[in-house]
């Protein structure tokens, strides 16, 4: 619509319906506070069954992130089965605010941001949204940055020169440069196409992606002569080892960085469940498809970079680095351009479609989907991806970690306004209507953001420590391996506190 708004309920007679547990609202209410993308999901949008949304979880889950997810453990000295059990756990953990969030979605049909509006207030949404979406924003890069790389590793192979290139002054060379912009634009051109080459995608990635892997997975086992080799090097935090006794201290925030790897779609999974059937749909659905593919690629990711070790002398935990080893030149193309394929694809359709809502809610009338996209491009150049990725101690600590400090301490607010205070009931006519029971102070919560800081506040020295930004005492340091779980747990005690002393009628000073 041109319009400054989109009608979505009677200004004198709002109608919702309510079919199945399933809330829908009709009518022609003006509000500036919604869009096309931002109204609830109807009924004949809901198209989503188990299997949708397991397909959805297997397709994301099956990618190089990953998969170097898993090998980072790998070369920070972990064995084989602690890396696996390490992000098992985080994925079990996670789970539970994911099917709790997403139940908001299924029920009431809104996005993330709209669900944000119950808690932080119509304008106060904006916070938790642009917080999740630069988050993403990030994502969109590493994963942009993962295809161009590959690209730049295919030809390559006919200009040999390239590999030689002196770097840039922005840590890469122009060649690296070049690929990845041109992959970035090929992103850019999805976006533009819309929603629906978004599911071509998907279905034309999960095959491709999970064959390579399993691909990846044979060839290690015949070149390290069978998974004995592969698993008989021991972990670096065994007796004598290394890292002897050490083990603690880097698994605690490692199951941190596991939990941070999803800690994004474990808020904005309204942005997808609001499409499935029931609840019913997207429980199942979600505890299908995430923990298992997790396990199945995780495993690939460190049986495979177990055996690099056995095979080359050193530890490999890029998947793109390791392809250009392959001898055959034909078998490292194909292998290559798969992996951009699925690339692509998981970066729509995890990276894109939620930030492009979060921007969206800051202008509702201004800002639609392909823009919310396109912002979302160009921030991803901006902070420079293949920084975050250059070594797995960035990547796990520095990254993962750290935004978990942000988004645990979102979920915990999130979560206790939802289950604990509200008791899934929102009204759904208001959370679009200026002046309405989420409106709160000139549209912002002020117990909601003050809980929000609260719990990030504690995590902030070591942050700053381990970006060497700032020396910080060894408690802080510490503190921060725990960041998700200080964040969350800070975040929401904090509110249910705040909200209902706010709530205690004062006394009367006449009685």
């Amino acid at each position: 619509m041109t319009t400054d708004a989109l009608a979505i309920e009677s200004p004198t007679a709002p109608r919702v319906t309510v079919r199945d547990g399933i809330h829908e609202i009709e009518g022609v209410l003006l509000s500036p506070y919604v869009n096309e993308d931002l109204a609830p999901a109807r009924r004949g949008d809901r198209k989503w069954a188990k299997k949708d949304i397991a397909a959805l979880w297997i397709s994301m889950s099956a990618c190089v992130p990953t998969y170097m997810l898993a090998s980072s453990l790998i070369a920070e000295g972990m064995s084989w089965w602690q890396a696996v059990l390490t992000i098992f756990l985080g994925n079990t953990i996670v789970l539970l605010p994911m099917v709790l969030n997403a139940h908001a979605g299924t029920k009431f049909g809104i996005p993330f941001p709209v669900y944000c509006r119950a808690a932080f207030g119509m304008r106060g949404a904006n916070v938790p949204a642009v917080l999740r979406a630069l988050v993403a924003c990030g994502w969109f890069g590493i994963q942009a940055w993962i295809g161009g790389f590959a690209i730049f590793k295919i030809l390559a192979i006919w200009i040999p020169s390239w590999e030689a290139a002196p770097k840039a002054y922005l840590g890469i060379s122009l060649p690296q440069l070049g690929c990845f912009l041109f992959f970035w634009g090929i992103n850019m051109w999805v976006i533009h196409k819309g929603i629906e080459s978004i599911r071509v995608l998907l279905n034309i990635k999960a095959p491709l992606l999970i064959l390579l892997g399993l691909a990846l997975l044979g060839w290690a086992y015949s070149a390290a002569g069978g998974f004995g080799p592969m698993f008989a090097t021991p972990s670096a935090f065994s007796a004598g080892q290394p890292k002897e006794g050490q083990f603690f201290s880097f698994f605690f925030p490692a199951l941190t960085g596991m939990i941070g790897f999803w800690a994004t779609l474990s808020l904005n999974i309204p942005d997808f469940s609001r499409y499935a059937y029931s609840q019913r749909d997207q429980v199942v659905g979600q505890a299908l498809g995430l923990p298992t593919t997790m396990g199945l690629y995780s495993f690939i990711g460190v049986a495979v970079t177990s055996a690099t070790v056995v095979i080359y002398g050193e530890t490999i935990w890029d998947p793109v680095v390791l392809i250009t080893r392959f001898k055959n030149p034909v078998l490292l193309v194909v292998a290559l351009a798969a992996l951009c394929i699925a690339t692509l694809a998981t970066n729509i359709a995890a990276n894109v479609v939620s930030p492009a809502n979060d921007f969206a809610n800051l202008a509702p009338s201004k800002i639609s989907f392909r823009t919310g996209g396109f912002l979302t491009g160009v921030i991803g150049i901006l902070i420079q991806p293949w920084r975050l990725v250059s070594d797995p101690t960035g990547y796990i600590f520095t990254w993962l970690v750290g935004y978990s400090a942000l988004l645990g301490s979102i979920g915990g607010v999130l979560i206790a306004d939802y289950f604990v205070l509200r008791r899934t009931e929102l009204d759904l006519v208001g959370l679009y209507r200026k002046d309405g029971p989420y409106w709160y102070r000139a549209g912002w919560n002020p117990i909601a953001l003050g809980a929000l800081v609260l719990g990030i506040l504690p995590n902030l020295p070591g942050f700053l420590g381990t970006i060497k930004a700032a020396h910080v005492g060894s408690f802080w340091m510490e503190l921060y391996h725990y960041a998700w779980f200080v964040g969350f747990g800070i975040s929401f005690v904090a509110y249910v506190a705040g909200t209902k002393l706010a709530a205690r009628p004062t006394a009367d000073p006449a009685a």
